[in-house]
């Protein structure tokens, strides 16, 4: 919440604007006084790493009343305050449209009692609303995630990982209470995230009899010596009559049926609280930059609106509209219409489920396909965290789709060597929450190697192939494409998987592994800051990985409150360099005493990091000093963030649900034979949709030299940091994307404008 303050005052200034602060809510503004507080640029400083809401937030049952909205008003007009931004839940922007609504009637009425003149009525006559919405239990309709989501899960993760690594050597089940109200949605993919033996959650009770599968289930996973079982349970699970299922229920069935030593953990307020995630920063800035564009931009006829992230664009919504839509799911679920809560809760969340659904229980062999066919994966490029959990869930759904999955060792290298044996179900459990690549990987490309692999392929007569990687990956796979003409046996079904800290790989938004270098580069960035608090005026350059690419230093930037972030894709001089540098000068004159610049690895050949930090610290002498970091490797390494893991499961189970597809298309006569440029594809996440490309048609949009997709969309995210750090730039509304609205939002499109 605290980056969404920021941002809503930040851009609030940059356009002229007085912004003002409304301390405890609702409660605030009925109060006034003291409540309602004028704010500055330098009053938002430092809050982007809090948790929590520094403005504070309470429940108001005097707001409820038409005698407090009065009295409301009233404080609100005092200050000539008619644009509200409220960040909140669906109770908190309901209670917002219903202010809206009444306010000339509240004005009119001010005016009668003789608290406020005529004119003033006519001055102030129209409220204008716009809202974020602010929940970790993500159960609002119209938007792909709300703020604070993604903290949460993190949360979650750090203690299911905790107790998943205190627990290798005990024979225990451990029962886990996540909240989430009435919304499974942090359960659900927290037990993608982790793979959890069992998940309860309120839109998908268990069958009739679920006592004993449950049972059955642990019982199998003991036989296969696994120590170690998770069940996790949302706070609002409950059965098909609609009654709880709670924590402990699910504790005493397991040792009273099972007598397995059994411990509960109830998470509670930890989820809520602890530093947000880098994705909830950027989030909350891109919704809190474009939420005040929406209030520059509305008139009395727009109704109140409610900015969402729909894929990676910004979209405003009618506020009202969500807010039915998330009330038709708690109807849904009253009359038992469970299948419907799904819909309404949301492709994602349908997403989540099925896949949940397909990897979570391993059904009897005897109930499994038989497909004859063989699909072989492996890891090319460098280490990316989540590449584990997309291995777990790719031999998974192969398994479960009835094929024989072989893993190959240390990418194509391996692969010419025969590195390669059958994986099973049991294998790759517990595999979501490691990092790295536990089956190896190397940046070889298979150019020289062709004649090995296609003898390997013979050998272990494998029909299909799933390729989890960078850019490597990407050009490994044209090149198996190309050498179709001379060898059979690359004749099959071939499919890529992106997976590098870079993000980039051309054809996807978003890369496995990217979100939790982005969280690293965060992290370290906070505790650089940190260091510097008993400091004045100390300017940090700060270098990460990603290449040519400048997405890591571009989203760390943003998510850190960075004043510069140099990238390749961008190009700079001396003159950018001594503008930043007497922009950090300014600065260091106010309040706000500490500076961050972060330099992507390869921006520039000459302006290195040793040549930026000894410039700035040349041209800052007595006014700051500087330091610099080198991040290096750690940010390939560490547990991969829920994001990662979460994507990394749901890509793969798509991709060999490709190969499904694509195998029984190409069988012919006792083989497969698949030759056509659409059988060799990257699954990429384009805007919201998971889309095969076939890879020849990939290579017009490449940028080869420079290893970097030739259109990135992350770049239009740009001029938010430099916004935010007080910059005098130029903003072009239609960058920020928000004005693309969804199908059924009644605003008016206007022309872009610059502020």
């Amino acid at each position: 919440m605290n980056a969404a303050v920021r941002a809503v005052v930040r851009m609030g200034l940059y356009v002229g604007a007085k912004v003002y602060f409304v301390y405890e809510g609702y409660q605030g503004m009925v109060d006034g006084g003291n409540n309602i507080v004028e704010v500055t640029w330098e009053c938002v400083s430092s809050i982007l790493q809090m948790g929590g809401t520094v403005i504070g937030s309470a429940r108001c049952k005097a707001f409820r009343t038409r005698e407090g909205r009065l009295q409301a008003a009233y404080n609100l007009i005092q200050k000539g305050i008619t644009n509200l931004c409220v960040i909140g839940g669906d109770g908190s922007l309901t209670g917002a449209n219903l202010f809206r609504e009444e306010w000339n009637g509240l004005l009119e009425e001010l005016c009668r009692t003789g608290k406020i003149e005529s004119e003033t009525v006519k001055k102030y006559a129209y409220l204008n609303i716009v809202g974020m919405v602010g929940s970790i239990d993500n159960d609002f309709c119209g938007t792909d995630i709300t703020i604070g989501t993604d903290s949460a899960l993190h949360r979650i993760i750090e203690v299911v990982d905790a107790i998943m690594t205190t627990a290798q050597s005990h024979q225990r089940t451990f029962v886990l209470e996540v909240m989430g109200r009435h919304c499974g949605y942090l359960a659900l993919v927290s037990a993608l995230a982790c793979g959890a033996d069992w998940v309860f959650i309120p839109e998908y009770p268990p069958e009739e009899g679920w006592e004993k599968h449950l049972c059955d289930s642990l019982s199998e996973t003991r036989a296969r010596k696994k120590r170690l079982n998770i069940i996790i349970v949302a706070e609002g699970a409950i059965d098909k009559h609609n009654k709880p299922i709670t924590s402990e229920k699910v504790k005493e069935l397991v040792v009273s049926q099972l007598g397995f030593d059994t411990r509960v953990t109830i998470l509670g307020h930890v989820q809520r609280g602890g530093t947000p995630s880098a994705f909830d920063r950027i989030l909350a800035s891109r919704l809190g930059v474009d939420a005040v564009i929406a209030l520059l931009e509305a008139t009395p006829e727009t109704p109140a609106c409610v900015v969402s992230l729909s894929g990676n664009k910004s979209v405003r919504l009618p506020l009202m509209e969500c807010v039915h839509m998330t009330q038709e799911v708690q109807r849904a679920m009253d009359k038992s219409q469970f299948d419907e809560a799904v819909k309404l809760r949301g492709r994602s969340f349908e997403n989540n489920l099925n896949t949940y659904k397909l990897l979570s229980q391993k059904k009897p062999d005897s109930e499994l396909p038989k497909s004859n066919f063989t699909v072989a994966i492996l890891n090319v490029g460098a280490p990316a965290a989540g590449m584990n959990a997309a291995v777990r869930s790719a031999v998974r759904m192969g398994i479960t789709e009835g094929h024989k999955m072989l893993a190959i060792n240390n990418g194509f290298e391996g692969f010419s060597k025969g590195q390669i044996k059958e994986i099973t179900w049991s294998a790759v459990g517990g595999w979501t929450g490691q990092g790295g690549s536990i089956l190896g990987t190397k940046r070889v490309l298979p150019a020289k190697l062709l004649d090995k692999i296609a003898e390997q392929m013979r050998i272990h007569k494998i029909n299909a192939l799933l390729v989890i990687g960078g850019f490597e990956a990407y050009l490994g796979l044209l090149e198996l494409s190309a050498a179709r003409e001379k060898y059979e046996e690359f004749c099959v079904p071939m499919v890529m998987v992106p997976a590098t800290v870079s993000n980039n790989v051309p054809g996807s938004d978003f890369s496995i592994g990217a979100d939790t270098a982005l969280n690293t580069i965060t992290d370290t960035c906070d505790r650089i800051k940190q260091s510097a608090s008993g400091t004045k005026r100390r300017v940090f350059i700060i270098e990460t990985m990603g290449g040519y690419c400048g997405y890591l230093a571009s989203m760390g930037g943003l998510s850190a409150g960075a004043d510069a972030a140099y990238i390749f894709e961008e190009e700079f001089g001396i003159r950018e360099l001594q503008a930043n540098v007497e922009h950090l000068t300014e600065k260091m004159k106010t309040c706000i005493q500490r500076g961050l610049v972060l330099r992507n690895e390869n921006c520039n050949e000459n302006y290195t990091t040793d040549f930026i930090y000894q410039l700035y610290s040349e041209e800052g002498k007595g006014v700051f000093d500087c330091r610099k970091n080198v991040l290096g490797h750690m940010q390939q390494g560490g547990a991969p963030s829920p994001f990662d893991r979460n994507f990394g499961t749901k890509i793969s189970a798509k991709a060999v649900q490709w190969i499904s597809c694509k195998l029984k298309e190409s069988y012919r006569n006792g083989k497969v034979f698949a030759n056509t440029e659409d059988s060799v594809c990257l699954l990429g996440l384009r805007t919201r949709n998971l889309l095969f490309q076939p890879v020849n048609q990939l290579m017009e949009q490449t940028d080869f030299v420079h290893r970097i997709p030739k259109e990135q969309w992350w770049l239009k995210l740009r001029p938010l940091m430099k916004i935010l750090a007080k910059y005098k730039i130029s903003y072009d509304v239609s960058d920020s994307g928000q004005l693309e609205h969804v199908p059924g939002c009644k605003m008016q499109q206007r022309d872009p404008m610059a502020w």
